[in-house]
């Protein structure tokens, strides 16, 4: 895996994943940027919201979860000035008929898989979670 950043103009980049998809980066306009596209440090909150719900539908294509929705926010907080998220607090909403006990059972598992998590993990980032069952339309 390799990932490049190609400086384009001002504060702007290209990153590419060296498999044919690229991100724009930028900073915001307050910042010196021209706001083209989100930060760096964005993207790695974004990282984390998107892993989750990806092994988490992983996980529950393998234990037989069906869902029509799955949404997952990732709240970042910085304590006392801190360079770097200092607690990240994960809210999974999914609309589905399986048991809370089986959608908690899913999200364990997913947590357990979940490699950008688990980073931010061993950088000794608090993480929180909680479910949110939406109703069956």
């Amino acid at each position: 895996m390799k990932a490049t950043t190609c400086w384009t103009k001002g504060m702007s980049l290209n990153a590419t994943n060296n498999r044919g998809h690229e991100v724009v980066m930028d900073v915001p306009e307050g910042k010196g940027g021209t706001d083209l596209g989100a930060t760096a440090f964005e993207l790695c909150l974004m990282s984390y919201s998107g892993c989750v719900n990806t092994i988490f539908n992983m996980v529950a294509t393998k234990m037989r979860i069906e869902f029509d929705a799955l949404e997952v926010d990732a709240t970042g907080l910085q304590k006392e000035d801190a360079p770097t998220f200092t607690d990240v607090e994960i809210e999974l909403r999914i609309n589905t008929e399986a048991s809370d006990s089986k959608i908690e059972k899913c999200l364990e598992n997913t947590l357990k898989l979940c490699p950008v998590g688990v980073l931010f993990h061993q950088a000794g980032v608090n993480t929180t979670y909680t479910i949110k069952k939406l109703q069956m339309a």
